[in-house]
């Protein structure tokens, strides 16, 4: 019977088609549970159905495919329908950040109606999403105030921890797999569910699991202005921050993830998380002044790069420059709060004629700038920099590491590199007739 019970497959409802939702349902069909992805945008189920997925992440459209095939993963719009269907329902919805910083959480409170709404038997919810702490709290007064029964339930939290570009990987070889409960019942299905993996699992209540998963990224965040704070320090001393930061993730103490210096991080997650982060510490009675100075680094890391820039080239209006790298991250095209996207705005300010190019966000770049007359985009990166005066790398991605330069200096009327994350060899780039500025180093 214990085994039975070990080996179970459940029904899963994942609500939520996004960087998170979309993952999560493709990796649990993976691991053989039967699993219904619902999203209240049309086109996009209509999309997924067709197998045209609505942004680029490593391997998830293989296993989208061939889950499709195996009858274990279905996409729709019918929000009642999969929820009746599922024992398991995993919130996976946007929780956009508020002006105040808070996250709106009008999409969860949506979820957890429905669910009310449609309780035929026994359910788990569990949010996914990145919540606020009391979330969960939140999600069971909507089921018990609005269930037109009294059909038990329970709520859980069981936040994510997938890099964007490595999110596949990161879902299958976790490094921890948190939940948070209110019942030995709640907690025996979701070990159920993630049996197959080979990961040590943090047991905790609700409100814990909330916070770790802020705690977590606002650390991480932490980490990286730190570097770019000592990097302006290695700026202004002419000192290598390069060296200093190898040395300092030589500590086990420290270690060597999340300390390369640069233009600041971006993305969804880390900028939405620290403001969340700020709001919810305010709302309970704490000034959480690091983390403010922890974003007001990173808005300051990206003007000091443009004024790198302008240092060197000394008038920026119709200079041509070209960017490399658009999206926040490698092996992702999404752009949200891209660093990227301040620079470019800080140079068209000046008057630069901009050509950009980026493996995987042009589309996303085209939506956000369509608009400028002084940006074209190009097709390859030797397209772009043709006739530049400057060329700037934004993204790490695996393409620029292998790039001719010897071509890509006969192409520039300028040979200038401005590495915004220090991707490049500095002595073998200047070897090569280049002038080059990183950050700190």
């Amino acid at each position: 019977m214990a085994h039975a019970q070990i080996t179970k497959k459940y029904k899963i409802c994942v609500v939520g088609a996004g960087h998170v939702g979309l993952v999560a349902a493709a990796c649990f069909a993976e691991l053989n549970h039967k699993v219904i992805c619902v999203d209240n945008n049309h086109k996009k189920i209509k999309d997924l159905n067709k197998l045209i997925l609505p942004f680029f992440e490593p391997q998830l459209e293989r296993l989208a495919k061939k889950n499709l095939k195996r009858k274990k993963l279905f996409f729709t719009s019918k929000l009642e329908e999969a929820v009746r269907k599922s024992e398991v329902i995993f919130i996976a919805v946007g929780t956009p950040p508020r002006q105040d910083g808070s996250a709106d959480l009008t999409s969860i409170e949506n979820v957890a109606y429905n669910v009310a709404c449609n309780l035929n038997s026994y359910k788990l919810i569990v949010e996914k999403s990145t919540v606020p702490v009391h979330t969960g709290k939140r999600i069971k007064e909507t089921i018990m105030r609005y269930r037109k029964n009294s059909m038990d339930f329970d709520v859980a939290s069981n936040p994510e921890f997938l890099r964007e570009g490595k999110a596949i990987y990161d879902f299958f070889y976790p490094e921890r797999i948190v939940i948070g409960v209110e019942s030995k019942r709640a907690e025996r299905i979701l070990k159920g569910i993630y049996i197959k993996l080979k990961a040590p699992f943090v047991v905790t209540d609700i409100n814990t699991a909330e916070l770790i998963k802020h705690a977590s990224n606002s650390f991480l965040a932490t980490k990286i202005s730190f570097i770019n704070a000592v990097s302006r320090v290695c700026d202004l001393a002419g000192a290598d921050v390069k060296k200093v930061s190898m040395a300092m993730g030589m500590d086990r103490r420290i270690g060597r993830d999340f300390l390369d210096a640069g233009i600041g991080f971006g993305g969804f997650c880390f900028p939405k998380d620290i403001e969340a982060f700020i709001y919810i510490a305010k709302k309970l009675g704490y000034d959480f002044n690091l983390l403010k100075e922890v974003k007001k680094i990173n808005e300051e890391q990206r003007k000091h790069f443009v004024e790198k820039i302008k240092e060197y080239m000394w008038v920026l209006k119709d200079k041509k420059i070209a960017i490399l790298g658009l999206s926040f991250k490698p092996n992702t095209d999404d752009m949200r709060f891209a660093p990227s996207i301040d620079i470019i705005k800080a140079l068209l300010e000046e008057g630069a004629k901009l050509f950009l190019y980026d493996p995987q966000a042009y589309k996303e770049a085209k939506e956000i700038f369509y608009r400028d007359k002084k940006i074209r985009f190009a097709k390859n990166p030797y397209g772009a920099v043709k006739g530049c005066d400057c060329v700037c790398f934004l993204t790490e991605w695996d393409e620029f590491k292998k790039l001719d330069f010897k071509k890509i200096k006969r192409l520039m009327r300028l040979p200038f590199i401005a590495d915004g994350r220090n991707m490049f060899d500095r002595k073998i780039l200047t070897d090569l007739g280049f002038t080059y500025i990183g950050v700190g180093y």
